[in-house]
């Protein structure tokens, strides 16, 4: 029953996606030829019923595929801090040896490290080669003067992200995506402590891991019920922000970019993966299609989280207390698309 409900879930998603880059197409070509007949009235009408983001000052409509996408969004990402707190909690409550725990965060931060290095020698390779190979060219609405008002911008000592870790108020961390670092913080503090001091606080674990267990089933309800529609609007809706006019002057940049991401995703991850795990690329991709295609139709890594979190842990055999500290850091910190992505775009300006 559980491989035909998994084989179901790939099914549906591969439907949303394909589906929404036929429609997606199929309304910035709608997009372009109602604006340059005249009829630009009529997309505003179109775009008032589906797309426009309601949030705007001043904004009419009903923006179905936008409200549709934004509360799939916003369950995701209200689940990200319970789920970390409390899968984080339990699972270091286990651990009472704190060489252990060191060890875990220095195999953690020595892995990201290379990955990182990996993803920028890749990045800037073919960025170097599309500069010499010509493919990076000028297009239509970009010239060399374009970027000529250029504005620098102080950086922080990136030895400041260790100070992210330890939150000045404990209420404030839990209260923003953004404070991962400090949530993961105190749910390995609690978390220790509990295993610790054992019967004691008994009461207390139960507690979370009864919270642990809601999120659990709202997150199932979310993925089984959601996703789909959601990953369906959400593309489709990118598709109609962003006409031709836009993407034309970086296309090439876009296309080296995403062809970039794409080889390290289906290449270099599979080659790392079965190098230092053994395990089967094919089955490590076959299972990654969902939080990649969550994460590509948001944009974002965050609302992944929680679905990677539950695939490592259920088909990967990944324990508690590794997924739990290791998912949330490389989440934040573990940004490999986002490096070949800026140093590619670096050379691309430059």
């Amino acid at each position: 029953m559980g491989k035909n409900k998994e084989s179901s879930m790939i099914k549906k998603m591969s439907i949303a996606l394909i589906s929404a880059f036929i429609v997606g197409i199929g309304v910035m070509l709608l997009k372009v030829h109602l604006n340059n007949t005249g009829n630009a009235a009529i997309w505003d009408i179109i775009d008032a019923i589906f797309f426009v983001d309601i949030r705007e000052p001043g904004a009419s409509g009903l923006g179905i595929l936008f409200l549709v996408g934004q509360v799939f969004l916003k369950g995701l990402q209200l689940s990200i801090i319970p789920l970390v707190f409390t899968s984080l909690a339990l699972a270091m409550s286990s651990i009472t040896d704190l060489k252990k725990l060191g060890r875990i965060a220095f195999k953690t931060v020595f892995t990201f490290m290379g990955l990182y290095v990996c993803a920028a020698v890749i990045a800037g390779s073919v960025g170097m080669f599309a500069v010499q190979t010509g493919i990076f060219q000028f297009g239509a609405g970009l010239t060399a003067g374009s970027a000529s008002d250029v504005q620098l911008v102080e950086t922080a000592n990136p030895l400041a992200t260790i100070l992210a870790f330890v939150p000045e108020n404990a209420v404030f961390a839990f209260s923003s995506n953004q404070s991962i670092f400090a949530v993961v913080f105190i749910a390995v503090v609690i978390g220790v402590s509990i295993g610790f001091l054992g019967s004691k606080v008994a009461t207390l674990k139960k507690l979370i891991e009864d919270l642990n267990e809601i999120v659990a089933i709202c997150l199932d309800v979310l993925m089984n019920k959601m996703a789909p529609y959601a990953i369906f609007a959400l593309i489709v809706r990118a598709f109609a922000l962003y006409g031709f006019d836009q993407i034309r002057p970086v296309l090439t940049y876009i296309s080296v970019t995403i062809v970039t991401l794409i080889f390290f995703l289906l290449v270099a991850y599979p080659v790392i993966i079965a190098a230092v795990t053994k395990l089967n690329p094919k089955k490590f991709m076959k299972e990654l299609i969902q939080p990649v295609l969550i994460a590509f139709s948001a944009a974002a890594s965050a609302p992944a989280l929680p679905l990677n979190i539950k695939i490592n842990q259920e088909k990967f055999g990944v324990s508690g207390e590794i997924a739990n500290f290791v998912l949330p850091l490389g989440m934040t910190i573990n940004m490999n698309g986002t490096s070949i992505m800026h140093i590619i775009g670096t050379i691309f300006i430059a």
